[in-house]
């Protein structure tokens, strides 16, 4: 109800005497309507007087007969919240609506919307959305997403800024951002530029921008005079940097099921691929004593820093020449910044060609030092051919930075090498910029992109949602974005100085099986990406989804590229990006184009946040681009795995090295980003979105060599465009369409197994049945055998009987005659198995039924002169002269004796009299 009693400031534009004239309630009154609990009817005039005012220009109520009164918000206040509180009714809130219309003063129009009413408790009705140990911070009912122009709640969670819809309770892709991928954030007050004096009174729009390292600008418009800026304002600030490391979501969150295993095991697995030893099994005791003895013919394992004192950035394990002692890795490492030596990065089992990285040797201002046991390590990296006896291979080192940065870098004591103090070398400078110019170059690219955008933050301002411009007058997509159309950004240049380097390095070790080693200032920024690179383009077990974990996990984790600095989160030491360099400036008049490059730029180089890894998984897309068959993921997989190390939603990525991440215990206390991807894909097998369509291994199954012209980068579709342009980001995507189809043919293929088994059920159903009517068949002839059989007999009986001067009588308890002479020849000429009720000359009989026999004398006068006759006369007493009172006696006369005959129809067919019986003795 804070809503009504801020933005309900009708006042009457009737004179005071007037006024003091109206100070009656008039037939309109809201206690009167409470008092009745018609607040429909509250909702029907409130809107009715709202129209009518406008169209008056008055902010007053008026009733049907044009009364007007000034009504103020304070008993509506305290009558209604009784009210609600006691029947829960649906509660009144404003939600702002930016039309789009010309001007700031589309923002004026304000929309009175009923929405279902929302509990005090900030969690209520979001458990189904929040994740695991996910908690709601703050929220704010009634917010507007001015890019989409969709009203909704807005909730400030420990992992996340989470924004459902107002209209159908779905999260907001848009809406929705990690807090640890909001760069920067601030609020903004915004007044209409020019009004009519009517209007002066119109309350400014309190805006809250939000910039994502993901290329998003998102703004949210909230009620004026309430707090619930102040309130996800407040949150943002404390939980988007935290001060510990410990008060991460993925430390809170815990391993849950996406347990990660010891990083240091698949590192020496790793190691063991590449000396071909892979079919060693190395202990985790082995690992963490650092007792590894593993080597081929050139390199070794070695675990002189298995106490991170060589040098606390690389890992316990370092792989280097075989002929170098500990000793002088020792003495060389004083001679490089950082104490980063020239290591093996990756290398080539068949041919002893490697990749080596380093950080900037320390040669001084004058470029004049030298150290003896630097130069033996790299000339150690020139080894011989494979048959041992041609000249040693050429050394190559590659200086990622300009020449005139690496110049520079002498005053602090760095600097490059000279190639007349290292054997059979050459130097190289890429001219690679650094992490600053990297950062603003993105900046600028994320304000390009979304001024022209159909989703602009500013709601009004792209080309696409009000004419239906594109870019460079061609459709809006990658190919129509390229270096040239992009404005200042130089984002694709940058892309594509490293794609320019990783390609020339690669081939170096290809085609003249070359040695190369690299570094830049710290070497853990552009010569990581460099490296993993070219170890991307020379090894095809790098493109696959076990390879490619491998590679991120060795260049970029284990050889210590400072994650935490580069993404602004805290470290293990507890340091943090103070919370004064996020930019929270307040400014007036219409919405600027804010850029992060701008009033904040200060702040911004103060800090080492850069997009450095970005950058590097915008080179894959670009390799992917080009080599659609020599990847075995998708585009969409390197988005999704980019999403997830932006967010930190798992520890894999905290902290700046593998010591850090040990002494913190972040493999044991988070999950792991690799169980979780997996368990994505498994959940669809080969058919899921993030396995490439077109991956054939046998098509790339050696390095891949790039030619120059398809080194020319645009924009990555998948990830540049999803925010600005999401309809383009996905039309025309072949390998989308592939997955459709394959979707829909995997559906109609269990459609058709399906039918192909209920095609089996009945073939199987049909064939039973078959062979019951097989078995009726065979007892229906077994009957009519029988049947016949029996007629035989009964005719006999029948003949044997009438030979004695008598006649065969049936009846039944039914009281009705049965025809002696058609029982069974009706039998035999139509059989039918016996049922529950048989049907004789169309008469139903029970089974239960008797069927009674009676044998009567033909002639009477037999029976009388009969001597047995006599004695029935004296014996029975209904036997007269007349004849026999009882002929339903079922009484016959045989020989000597009286023979009574009662049987039911199924002992009538059971017996069997031969003709034999009546013989003469």
């Amino acid at each position: 109800m804070p809503l009504i009693r801020s933005h309900l400031q009708y006042k009457s534009k009737l004179s005071t005497s007037e006024a003091q004239q109206k100070h009656k309630p008039t037939s309109f009154s809201p206690d009167k309507v409470l008092e009745n609990g018609n607040v429909e009817g509250l909702e029907e005039k409130l809107l009715e007087n709202r129209t009518r005012g406008e169209s008056e220009k008055s902010g007053g109520f008026s009733n049907p007969q044009s009364e007007s009164f000034e009504l103020s918000p304070k008993p509506i206040r305290s009558a209604i919240d009784p009210l609600i509180e006691a029947t829960r009714w649906p509660t009144w809130v404003v939600a702002l609506r930016a039309q789009t219309m010309e001007g700031a003063s589309s923002w004026n129009a304000l929309e009175w919307t009923k929405i279902e009413s929302v509990s005090r408790s900030v969690t209520h009705g979001m458990a189904e959305f929040l994740l695991e140990a996910e908690e709601v911070i703050a929220q704010g009912h009634g917010v507007v997403l001015v890019n989409t122009d969709t009203a909704g709640t807005l909730s400030v969670t420990n992992f996340r800024l989470l924004f459902l819809s107002e209209a159908s309770r779905d999260i907001i892709e848009l809406g929705t951002i990690a807090l640890t991928t909001i760069e920067k954030f601030s609020k903004q007050v915004v007044k209409p530029s020019s009004v009519p004096r009517q209007l002066d009174r119109t309350p400014s729009q309190r805006l809250l921008q939000v910039f994502g390292k993901d290329l998003r600008i998102i703004v949210f418009g909230f009620l004026p005079k309430t707090k619930q800026r102040r309130a996800v304002f407040d949150a943002l600030s404390r939980y988007t940097r935290p001060a510990r490391l410990w008060d991460m979501y993925a430390l809170t969150c815990g391993p849950s099921k996406f347990s990660n295993i010891n990083p240091k095991l698949r590192l020496i697995k790793e190691y063991l691929r590449l000396l071909g030893k892979d079919s060693l099994s190395i202990s985790s005791k082995k690992i963490d004593e650092g007792s590894i003895i593993v080597s081929n013919d050139w390199w070794r394992i070695s675990t002189i820093n298995s106490g991170y004192s060589l040098c606390s950035t690389y890992p316990s394990s370092l792989i280097v020449p075989r002929s170098i002692s500990d000793e002088e890795l020792q003495q060389a490492a004083s001679f490089r910044g950082r104490g980063r030596l020239p290591v093996i990065s990756w290398c080539h089992a068949g041919t002893g060609a490697v990749l080596a990285r380093s950080s900037q040797p320390l040669v001084g201002l004058m470029m004049n030092m030298r150290s003896n046991m630097d130069e033996k390590l790299a000339a150690a990296l020139c080894t011989q051919t494979v048959d041992g006896k041609g000249a040693r291979r050429k050394l190559y080192i590659a200086d990622a930075r300009p020449r005139k940065n690496a110049l520079a870098n002498g005053a602090m004591g760095g600097g490059s090498e000279s190639s007349s103090n290292y054997f059979q070398s050459e130097v190289v400078f890429f001219g690679i910029d650094n992490i600053h110019a990297m950062r603003e170059s993105l900046a600028r690219l994320r304000d390009y992109l979304d001024t022209h955008g159909s989703t602009s933050s500013d709601g009004m301002s792209s080309f696409l949602r009000n004419g239906g411009w594109s870019w460079g007058g061609g459709n809006l997509s990658s190919m129509s974005a390229s270096v040239s159309t992009l404005g200042d950004s130089a984002w694709l240049n940058h892309v594509q100085s490293v794609l320019a380097g990783a390609a020339w390095i690669a081939a170096r070790v290809s085609m003249e099986s070359a040695s190369v080693l690299v570094h830049c200032s710290d070497g853990w920024d552009r010569t990581t990406q460099l490296v993993s690179l070219a170890s991307l383009l020379l090894d095809p077990y790098y493109r696959t989804f076990k390879g490619f974990q491998a590679l991120v996990e060795k260049d970029w984790l284990a050889f210590g590229h400072p994650f935490s600095d580069r993404l602004g989160i805290p470290t293990s030491s507890g340091n943090s990006i103070s919370n004064l360099e996020l930019s929270r400036q307040s400014s007036a008049g219409s919405l600027p184009r804010t850029s992060s490059v701008g009033s904040s730029s200060h702040s911004q180089v103060a800090n080492n946040c850069s997009p450095i890894f970005l950058q590097w998984v915008d080179c894959v897309s670009q390799l992917l681009r080009v080599y659609p068959c020599a990847f075995e993921f998708s585009s969409v997989f390197l988005v999704d795995f980019l999403d997830c190390v932006l967010s930190c939603r798992f520890g894999n990525f905290l902290c700046n090295s593998e010591k850090e991440r040990q002494q913190s215990g972040i493999a044991d206390a988070c999950g792991c980003i690799w169980m979780y991807l997996a368990h994505v894909r498994s959940s669809e097998d080969g058919s899921h979105v993030h396995y490439n369509a077109f991956y054939d291994p046998t098509k790339h199954h050696d390095s891949l060599r790039p030619p120059a012209a398809s080194l020319a980068p645009t924009l990555w579709p998948q990830f540049h465009l999803r925010w600005a342009c999401p309809l383009e980001a996905q039309a025309g995507e072949l390998e989308s369409r592939w997955h459709f189809m394959r979707k829909s043919c995997t559906e109609m293929a269990k459609a058709r197994y399906m039918s192909d088994m209920k095609a089996k059920d009945l073939q199987v159903n049909l064939e039973y049945v078959a062979a019951q009517l097989q078995k009726e068949k065979q007892l229906s002839i077994s009957a009519v055998t029988t049947a016949r059989r029996v007629y035989r007999e009964n005719l006999a009986i029948k003949k044997a009987i009438e030979a004695l001067g008598c006649e065969v009588h049936f009846s039944s308890n039914r009281s009705h005659q049965l025809d002696r002479e058609n029982i069974v020849p009706d039998i035999i000429e139509d059989f039918t198995p016996p049922l529950r009720r048989d049907s004789v000359d169309g008469k139903e009989h029970d089974d239960n039924d008797d069927l009674c026999v009676s044998i009567v004398a033909r002639d009477e006068q037999l029976v009388s002169d009969n001597p047995i006759s006599r004695v029935c006369e004296t014996l029975c007493p209904y036997r007269t002269k007349e004849g026999c009172k009882w002929p339903d006696a079922l009484c016959a006369q045989f020989g000597s004796q009286f023979v009574g005959l009662k049987a039911n129809f199924d002992a009538f067919d059971r017996l069997s009299i031969r003709d034999c019986y009546f013989g003469s003795e």
